[in-house]
């Protein structure tokens, strides 16, 4: 990710988190909504991790990082008008293969417990949930309902 892609992949982060997040009550409140645009901005510039983009056509329509744990994906945002298309899939797979290449045998990822879709593209790509509740989120200030997905991986992964 070049600082030409910052604005684009805030963008692409808060436009997915705000489809994802429709329906809960919490996604509704100002408050909440400004926490999540201002960490948006904030993240390409601050990022301390791993970050890779997904481009269609020279448009960035989702990325993925890798920060904290090594072992743990800490992040997949699509822009709601291209999911679907294989991006979020190529990213996991993107850091999984890193993950792998790293040694290690198990790979992380949370999200939302009302994320059925990522929960679905996590779940198609070999991932189990592991633990279920709430968690405090930073960013936002507000408890959300979590999943904790965990993949085995193969010697030999991708």
């Amino acid at each position: 990710m070049t600082a030409a892609d910052h604005q684009a992949v805030a963008d692409v982060g808060f436009a997915a988190w705000k489809f994802s997040g429709s329906g809960e009550a919490a996604f509704d409140e100002p408050k909440v909504i400004e926490a999540a645009r201002i960490a948006f901005l904030d993240y390409p510039a601050t990022a301390k991790g791993d970050v890779a983009v997904a481009e269609l056509n020279g448009r960035i329509v989702g990325w993925a990082a890798r920060e904290g744990e090594p072992d743990h994906i800490s992040d997949i945002w699509i822009d709601p008008a291209f999911q679907g298309r294989g991006a979020g899939s190529a990213l996991l797979h993107h850091f999984l293969g890193r993950i792998a290449a790293d040694g290690f045998r198990l790979a992380k990822i949370n999200t939302r417990a009302t994320n059925l879709g990522a929960i679905g593209l996590y779940q198609r790509s070999g991932f189990s949930i592991v633990w279920r509740g709430l968690e405090q989120d930073l960013s936002l200030g507000i408890p959300l309902e979590k999943v904790h997905l965990e993949k085995e991986l193969l010697a030999d992964s991708e």
